[in-house]
């Protein structure tokens, strides 16, 4: 009897690790999840999943701070999933150490743990902030890296860590890189459940940043399906390359909440709050995604539209047991 292949998964806790878990369980994978440690015990959104999914999943405490952690996390995978990260853009501003602490460090401690123990396969996260503001529409995976916050830097120097190990010692890492995810369980720091969130708990006036910009959205469950072909498909097709994953549709932050009011059947009234205004030459106007070279290495497409995405978001933020998970009524930063 075959055993099932073992997937790793750093930052397993949070809002797209714990929808991978899901989705590697659903495909025949063991999982040994790694959450920030804590005192308190505490395994994040990993809690919410349903008992027959936890029981393929082996739940580590660790840091990916600390090499030990790492390698001990990685022994035996057959694929390691780095998702553990600093994101909030806001945040970065404030603390731009402990950005460069976990996820630029913290991606070389995954690197010389998948190196050091011969790992068949690291994926490994980046993020469209990479790009900065759109020069050219769609974005291909060739379009200049420009880093308009501390966030995006940081996350930079992890791929190019994770670029230079495959170049310099042939470590079998392939770097996907998200546009904009949504869906259920995300923070309320990001704008859609910051938008359903406050309405969900009855707000009459939603207080947001610049309406202006432009975003490629993805629903949470569409990223782990492309987490899932890059890690699984043969390597060749994918092993030392970079992937964009997105929709390639557009919309601006301000239709986007007319949108939510539409599908939640709420008037919205919008109050700007400058505290949600990121710094002028920081704010990146326009991410399009053009995930072609996803598509043509794995047959990836994503299943869900933008509408049937918040549709399924609602309907989690409308659940009193998950609202009350957030705090609607405060600045996420």
């Amino acid at each position: 009897m075959t055993c099932a292949p073992l997937a790793a998964v750093t930052g397993a806790e949070g809002f797209i690790g714990s929808h991978l878990t899901e989705a590697l369980v659903a495909s025949g994978h063991r999982v040994r999840a790694m959450a920030q440690y804590n005192s308190f015990s505490s395994y994040g959104w990993l809690e919410t999943l349903p008992k027959d999914t936890l029981d393929q999943v082996e739940i580590v405490l660790g840091d990916v701070r600390d090499p030990g952690s790492v390698r001990a996390l990685a022994e035996g995978a057959d694929c390691v999933y780095h998702l553990a990260a600093l994101i909030a853009i806001p945040y970065s501003y404030q603390a731009p150490h402990s950005y460069v602490d976990t996820n630029v460090t913290g991606t070389l401690n995954v690197l010389e743990a998948v190196r050091a123990l011969g790992t068949p396969r690291l994926v490994h996260t980046s993020t469209s902030e990479t790009y900065g503001t759109a020069r050219t529409v769609p974005i291909t995976e060739d379009h200049p890296i420009n880093t308009q916050s501390p966030y995006a830097a940081s996350k930079a120097g992890g791929d190019r860590l994770a670029d230079s190990y495959h170049a310099s010692f042939e470590t079998p890492v392939v770097t996907l890189r998200p546009f904009n995810t949504f869906g259920p369980r995300q923070s309320m720091r990001a704008v859609i459940p910051s938008v359903i969130g406050q309405l969900a708990a009855g707000a009459d006036t939603l207080t947001l940043g610049d309406l202006r910009p432009t975003r490629d959205f993805t629903f949470v469950k569409d990223t782990a399906q492309a987490f899932l072909a890059v890690g699984t498909a043969p390597a060749e097709r994918v092993v030392g390359r970079t992937f964009n994953a997105g929709t390639g549709g557009e919309i601006s932050v301000g239709d986007l909440v007319a949108l939510i009011g539409k599908v939640m059947g709420a008037d919205v009234d919008v109050r700007e709050d400058a505290r949600r205004i990121r710094p002028a030459k920081s704010e990146v106007m326009r991410l399009v995604a053009d995930a072609t070279r996803l598509r043509a290495a794995t047959g990836w497409a994503p299943a869900h539209d933008l509408e049937q995405g918040l549709a399924a978001t609602v309907e989690f933020f409308r659940d009193p047991a998950n609202l009350a998970r957030y705090k609607t009524d405060i600045y996420n930063i």
